[in-house]
């Protein structure tokens, strides 16, 4: 297994450190300041995009430099892999509940395998297949979905869900594409820009007057930064390095991460079938990154470079 392999899954799992972070901010920010989850999804999109704008057009601006033929992607990638995402999410959350919105944002992983794999052609080995498997059966055990009492899915339900899922998928396929040409910095400040747009025209009315304010400053300065730019950029970083299936497997690791952080900050306690839950996401990237017999299913340069399609 390459250096560059290993060093992609410490960087994703890096990533899923800052992003699991995101939810406690979020929780502080949302419990103490009169903004709506839609109106901080856009106020954090459009602060990212100005840091990093202004911070490239400071320090180095021909990295703003970009073919007219990718801004498409960059659109699709920012608009539906990001901003549709976070309005998916956030009306699962409230449709369904976290435990099963986090159930069915587990089916991101396999829509990620089946399009790298009708897309990119990247194999789905019986080693991936076990993966896959255990990282699903992780975040149903931390969700507590062993318990469906009181549990009613309706079909609109279960459709934000799986659009959740799915527009995750194509945020990491179109990351994996994008980043095989540019620096991760440039292709974020555009893909939080469209977000950032998307998100303009999704607002309720009024919601864009009300913005985070003290005393919940340090709490949202904290989201744009640890879990919005340094997740983000790390996670493109790493994509640069693995197959995008792998890639989204490890991003899994977010799941017992957060349900940590959760248990020191918010004082939601773990119990055994989610520590399971837990021990059995790790073991899923443990299993992906264990030296192999005959390590030839992705060899370097495969990993590096994507087809145009």
């Amino acid at each position: 297994m390459s250096f560059s392999f290993i060093l992609g899954v410490v960087l994703i799992v890096l990533a899923t450190t800052c992003w699991s972070t995101s939810g406690t901010l979020i929780h502080f920010i949302l419990r103490h300041a009169n903004v709506t989850p839609w109106g901080l999804a856009f106020w954090r999109d459009l602060t990212t995009f100005l840091c990093l704008a202004a911070s490239l057009i400071l320090v180095q601006p021909k990295l703003l430099r970009i073919d007219r033929r990718d801004l498409l992607w960059l659109a699709i990638m920012g608009s539906v892999g990001i901003g549709l995402m976070h309005i998916a999410w956030n009306t699962s959350v409230i449709v369904n509940g976290v435990a099963v919105s986090t159930t069915l944002q587990a089916n991101a992983p396999i829509f990620v395998a089946v399009m790298a794999y009708l897309l990119w052609g990247e194999p789905i080995t019986k080693r991936k297949g076990l993966a896959i498997a255990l990282s699903t059966v992780g975040t149903v055990l931390i969700g507590r979905l062993d318990n469906w009492n009181g549990v009613h899915i309706t079909p609109w339900g279960l459709l934000l869900g799986l659009v959740a899922a799915l527009t995750y998928g194509i945020l990491a396929l179109l990351a994996k594409k994008l980043v095989g040409h540019y620096h991760p910095i440039t292709v974020l400040t555009y893909t939080f820009g469209f977000a950032a747009i998307a998100l303009l025209f999704t607002q309720p009315d009024g919601a864009l007057f009300v913005a985070p304010a003290w005393p919940t400053l340090g709490y949202f300065g904290a989201l744009v930064f640890l879990p919005t730019i340094a997740g983000f950029l790390l996670y493109t970083s790493g994509m640069r390095r693995l197959p995008v299936s792998v890639a989204s497997i490890v991003a899994m690791t977010e799941v017992p991460f957060a349900a940590i952080l959760s248990f020191f900050t918010l004082g939601e306690r773990l119990d055994i079938w989610q520590v399971s839950g837990a021990v059995a996401i790790v073991a899923a990237v443990i299993l992906l990154t264990w030296p192999q017999s005959k390590p030839k299913s992705f060899p370097e340069k495969e990993a590096l470079t994507v087809p145009t399609p």
